[in-house]
């Protein structure tokens, strides 16, 4: 009788698992925790007057005139029909998770070990500056979510098809209509890739997904509100950054664009001379931002009067994201272990009771919800990347550049495009730092990558 020789086989859906199991850990543990922030801090984190602008533009589709394109809220409107909140948080967790999970799928894709992928997706999925970002009413989930996936396209075959970069192209557009730091980000992206050489229909596909849905928004928002363009808020928003160093002695501006210089208002941001009243700008007639353009042709002298001093304060303001105890900037704010115990009331103003009304009628102050709070308060500064780390990761990505240009390149210079993008145009912020950190770990991790076996 014949010995029976049979070998039992793995099944198919162990044996793909079985190079993933640390990743999976990761993943459970990190929706884990997603689970107790919600459980933690109801309803959402609602600011003012963001998040409500937000909102009301998802009941109102229409360009805005200030900062706010209108990505974010066609999410928002997608959710209108459960008039929750809360759901958008969750769809926020889960927009969170999905970036943990294609940031650890494109490196493996390019070669990366297993574990270096997982560890790589570590400070996205754990770092408790991510998960108050998303319960917040706010489009930086969103944001980083089409940056990484936008990235992911481009990377994840040797070979950029025209067919992959036109998908690459409308997914930067989409986060370009979500924030508009974006639009530089594109322009990055496309001289990255002329650089590198990966042929003129590939990049030139990029280009134009990109440029077309930007170009059909501009038309929409010149019918509104009578001039070509994404926002309203650029040329207010420079004006503010040359604030900090402006001098008209220098600069020399001619009577109209003069009433734009320093006065003796006093503020400890450069983004603070947006709202402070007594600045120059807002003496003028009208809302600060009908004086756009005025704005705009005021700061474009003072960068070109005195570039020297501007590249300065960039510098120093973007130096605050590698400090390693967070300082708060503008004062006002709260750079990190933002959770704690309370409640925190909303405003009185007519826009917060009309989002009520026409969004969520359960829309009210957050309120800390013991014990998952409690748990998320002892947690949060445990789980911070501080500013020496985040330089460390930058570093590790500048290598991997100078090794493999022809995938780390591309990750590494947009995570240096988000981190000085914002403080160029604006001002630094705790918040514009953290669409940084996944690409920049994506860079980084390819300093492990190997050559592909057959």
């Amino acid at each position: 009788m014949l010995a029976d020789t049979r070998v039992a086989l793995p099944s198919p859906r162990r044996s793909a698992l079985a190079g993933h199991r640390l990743f999976t850990v990761l993943l459970a543990l990190a929706a884990a925790l997603r689970v107790v922030t919600m459980l933690g801090y109801r309803p959402a984190t609602l600011y003012w007057y963001d998040s409500f602008t937000y909102l009301d533009m998802a009941v109102h589709p229409a360009p805005s005139g200030s900062f706010h394109p209108i990505g974010y809220s066609l999410l928002l409107r997608a959710l209108l029909p459960f008039h929750s909140v809360e759901l958008v948080v969750a769809v926020q967790h889960v927009m969170g998770l999905a970036t943990g999970l294609i940031l650890y799928a494109v490196l493996r894709r390019g070669s990366v070990p297993g574990r270096v992928a997982a560890v790589a997706t570590v400070p996205l999925l754990f770092d408790a500056s991510f998960l108050r970002l998303e319960t917040g009413i706010l489009s930086d989930t969103q944001f980083i979510l089409l940056v990484v996936a936008g990235l992911a396209v481009l990377m994840w075959s040797p070979r950029l098809s025209v067919r992959a970069a036109t998908g690459a192209g409308l997914l930067f557009a989409a986060a370009a209509l979500t924030r508009t730091i974006a639009l530089p980000l594109l322009l990055l992206v496309v001289l990255v890739l002329a650089v590198r050489r990966v042929g003129w229909r590939p990049v030139g596909a990029l280009a134009l997904a990109g440029a077309l849905p930007l170009a059909a928004y501009a038309g929409w928002y010149a019918q509104h509100h009578g001039r070509f363009a994404i926002s309203g808020a650029d040329g207010v928003a420079l004006w503010a950054r040359t604030m900090t160093f402006a001098d008209c002695a220098r600069i020399q501006p001619p009577p109209g664009i003069a009433r734009l210089c320093p006065n003796s208002t006093e503020v400890d941001a450069a983004s603070e001379y947006v709202w402070a009243p007594a600045a120059s700008l807002n003496l003028l007639p009208g809302d600060r931002f009908a004086h756009n353009d005025l704005a705009r042709a005021f700061a474009v002298r003072a960068i070109l009067a005195q570039p020297l001093d501007y590249l300065a304060n960039v510098a120093r303001d973007t130096a605050i994201a590698f400090s390693w105890t967070p300082i708060p900037h503008p004062d006002r704010t709260t750079p990190a272990f933002g959770f704690g115990e309370g409640r925190w009331e909303l405003p009185d103003q007519p826009l917060i009771d009309k989002v009520k009304r026409e969004y969520d009628p359960d829309i009210r102050g957050l309120t800390s919800v013991s014990p998952y709070a409690d748990v998320l308060i002892a947690y949060q500064y445990v789980a911070y990347l501080r500013g020496p780390f985040l330089a460390a990761i930058l570093l590790l990505g500048a290598l991997a550049a100078i090794r493999r240009p022809g995938a780390a390149l591309l990750p590494w210079a947009v995570s240096l495009g988000l981190l000085i993008g914002p403080v160029a145009v604006l001002d630094f912020d705790h918040r514009y730092v953290l669409p940084v950190i996944p690409v920049a770990c994506l860079a980084a991790a390819l300093t492990w990558s190997r050559p592909a076996r057959a």
